[in-house]
């Protein structure tokens, strides 16, 4: 069996492979992705800038600060 299309007898075997092909051709697409430009650590930085430590001492406020220090070198060793 086959179907007129703009005129054109189209095979049913080449309707099924031009929607088999646009189906996973375009999922395989949808599926790479973008460039990653290092977009973790510009939001590090965004969150370091827009959250302030609110310390109720001096000490505090470096005990908060090398605390972070310390979490971020352990998470990059992993």
């Amino acid at each position: 069996m086959s179907y007129v299309i703009l005129g054109r007898a189209i095979k049913n075997e080449y309707i099924a492979l031009g929607v088999l092909t646009t189906v996973f051709g375009g999922a395989s697409l949808a599926m790479r992705g973008g460039k990653k430009e290092n977009s973790a650590g510009q939001s590090l930085q965004k969150a370091r800038e827009s959250v302030p430590i609110n310390a109720g001492s001096s000490e505090e406020e470096q005990f908060i600060q090398n605390f972070i220090a310390e979490a971020e070198k352990a998470d990059s060793k992993h």
